[in-house]
């Protein structure tokens, strides 16, 4: 099983010191953080509950991170992260996503996220409840 999904998610945030260096300039890594907050909002807006596949056995992660960093966010910018899933297997999400001020895109990238057994961390298939809310 494999498909697209079109719906775009969007989820607004500030830059506060704690996602700077010395400079005031958002750390890399930060860019991350503010992608997998949007993921999680994305999930939750269609009705996936994350504490709920940990209740069957499972967890979710990140299997890889393809990001290009194109301008730097500063302290107190205002933030767009979007998230969009662009395809779907019996075992992983691949997410597409930015992180905007304004009108420039500062970072993109694209996510891979799998679905593991909680015991072995071997890769296992999403729960047939959590295909339907993705179709």
């Amino acid at each position: 099983m494999s498909a697209a999904i079109q719906d775009e998610f969007s989820f607004e945030m500030r830059v506060y010191i704690e996602d700077t260096d010395a400079g005031g300039i958002v750390y890399y890594v930060n860019y991350l953080k503010f992608m997998e907050r949007a993921r999680t909002e994305l999930l939750r807006e269609k009705g996936f509950n994350k504490p709920a596949i940990m209740e069957e056995g499972m967890l979710m992660v990140v299997a890889s991170v393809n990001v290009d960093y194109k301008k730097s966010a500063k302290l107190d910018d205002e933030l767009v992260v979007t998230a969009k899933i662009i395809k779907y297997a019996r075992s992983y999400l691949v997410f597409e996503q930015r992180v905007i001020c304004g009108t420039n895109c500062l970072a993109e990238g694209q996510i891979k996220v799998a679905c593991v057994d909680k015991e072995t961390l071997r890769p296992c298939a999403f729960p047939p409840r959590i295909t339907k809310l993705l179709n």
